[in-house]
Formats: structure tokens, C-alpha cells, sequence
């Protein structure tokens, strides 16, 4: 699992891009799905001037996660309805 401060970190020290792991996802048992549509989200809602993050999975299951979660569109709230 990542959080906002990953990208954001990203600005404090001026880079350009910036490296997200998939943290927990292995021995400590974290749900892959879930952490895999918190990170691609936590990243489309970062205000950012990092023009680039960078997943970094060592698996290809975890690959194929976010993989799904970064082509889907983003998760809207319950009751959020478009015009």
C-alpha cells in the first residue's frame, strides 16, 4: 500500500518522477485489489508537480492488479452521479 506522501514527497525534494512499491502486499498479507486500486488512486488524486510515478511490482499477479486498476476509470463515491 502506498500513501499521498509518496508522490508528494517527490515535490519536497524536486524530482520528476518518483518510485511506488506495493508494500504489504506479500508476507504481511495486505490485499492485493485493495492496494492496488488505494495506490493508483492515492496518485490520480495527488496534487503533484511529479510528472511521473513509477509502480514497482515484482510479481506478475501484482503487475496484472494494478495493471486493471490503472486502465479502469477512477471510483466515484456512492451517489455520485455525472450530468
Amino acid at each position: 500500500m502506498t500513501g499521498k506522501r509518496i508522490p508528494l514527497g517527490g515535490d519536497e525534494l524536486g524530482a520528476q518522477t518518483v518510485p511506488s512499491l506495493a508494500i504489504a502486499t506479500g508476507i504481511y498479507g495486505w490485499p492485493l485489489e485493495g492496494s492496488a486500486r488505494i495506490a493508483v488512486e492515492t496518485v490520480r488524486d495527488a496534487e503533484t508537480s511529479v510528472d511521473e510515478v513509477r509502480f514497482v511490482l515484482f510479481h506478475d499477479r501484482v503487475y496484472a492488479a494494478f495493471v486493471a486498476h490503472v486502465h479502469s476509470p477512477p471510483a466515484r463515491p456512492a451517489g455520485f452521479d455525472l450530468p
